[in-house]
């Protein structure tokens, strides 16, 4: 199921390069920080099969994760991919690992809610002031572009980890100033719940169900969702897309927990606990204010920089259009639903 397969606004224009079909990698050398993730993996073997790049660089602050990946991608002479290990809050092993660098897609996070609550400063110096060492590196190696991994929890943020989204988010759109005369771009990519991550519930739910019982926050709770494979494929379009300063996302169906835990595990009981500190409700990925300058495009969003009309007639975002006043995208006035037969799809991917 690709991403926006059902999404609103089946009349607009994908935009340029849409959709996987033009993109082209070929001769790039190409960086993940995180790059041993869930979603760095699938990122790291949607280059090596569907692209030809010159390397492919994944960038991780353990031994272990990148032991284990160099089974699947090993690193030999006729092979791209290197492995890096470094931390994004040690700006010289950056200035390192940059160089040459075509294109950066950030990945690295500390994104554990409860982690975050209790460990405040060290999820700061990952998310706040690696992004700062990052951007400042890049500027100074060179590098074209870098497309920067959001969350909803970055929007209207009720906890530490959306928070530190949100100030990584700020700096990564504002550096396309702070970069001044130079060549290097930033973008950001936001997005919701990817099924079956690591953290997420999906493997929780499987986990718990031989015990009969399916822990449930609350009972109206909605989420957007998104496959690993749908992230990545947005992830390298909006990398192909971007022109700095955008914020792209994309257009994803909702689901309700109750619903998620049915198709899991039908035969269990749903036991209502209460909503966690810091925990939302429903998802929101673009607000009321966002929307004074948001594009939307047939399977995507896009918050413009700044005064978006300033680049509305020119490139990608002259093929979509302005959404209505006070549009606001939540997972529970989404229009795109997920029934019982998609959710087994997707768990089954």
């Amino acid at each position: 199921m690709a991403y926006g397969r059902k999404g609103r606004g089946d009349d607009l224009g994908c935009g340029a390069k849409a959709n996987g079909d033009d993109m082209n990698f070929e001769g790039q050398s190409i960086l993940i920080t995180g790059g041993t993730g869930s979603l760095g993996v699938c990122l790291v073997e949607k280059l090596l099969r569907d692209h030809k790049p010159r390397k492919v660089i994944v960038f991780s602050r353990d031994e272990v994760t990148p032991h284990d990946l160099r089974a699947r991608f090993p690193e030999r002479d006729d092979s791209p991919i290197r492995y890096f290990i470094g931390n994004i809050r040690d700006r010289d092993r950056l200035m390192r690992a940059l160089h040459g660098v075509d294109l950066v897609i950030h990945a690295a996070a500390l994104k554990q809610v409860p982690t975050a609550e209790y460990n405040p400063l060290e999820v700061i110096q990952t998310n706040v002031l690696g992004a700062a060492n990052l951007i400042d590196a890049a500027i100074d190696r060179g590098v074209g572009k870098i497309v920067a991994l959001s969350t909803d929890k970055a929007v209207n943020p009720v906890n530490l980890y959306g928070a530190t989204k949100l100030c990584s988010d700020k700096l990564f759109i504002a550096a396309g100033v702070y970069a001044g005369e130079t060549k290097t771009r930033f973008s950001v990519v936001r997005y919701g719940n990817v099924c079956g991550s690591r953290g997420s519930v999906v493997p929780l739910f499987r986990r718990l169900a031989p015990t009969g019982v399916l822990p449930i926050t609350d009972v109206r709770m909605t989420r957007f969702w998104v496959t690993i494979e749908d992230a990545a494929d947005f992830v390298l379009d909006s990398a192909n897309r971007m022109e700095g300063g955008e914020i792209f996302l994309p257009k994803l169906p909702s689901m309700k927990i109750t619903d998620l835990a049915r198709v899991i595990a039908p035969e269990c009981e749903q036991k209502e606990i209460g909503i966690r500190p810091g925990e939302k409700l429903h998802e929101v990925l673009i607000t009321e204010d966002e929307a004074r300058r948001t594009i939307e495009f047939k399977d995507h969003y896009v918050v413009g920089p700044g005064d978006v009309m300033r680049n509305f007639e020119d490139g990608h975002l002259a093929h979509g259009k302005l959404v209505p006043d006070n549009f606001r995208y939540s997972s529970d006035n989404n229009t795109w639903w997920l029934n019982d037969d998609e959710m087994q799809d997707m768990l089954d991917k």
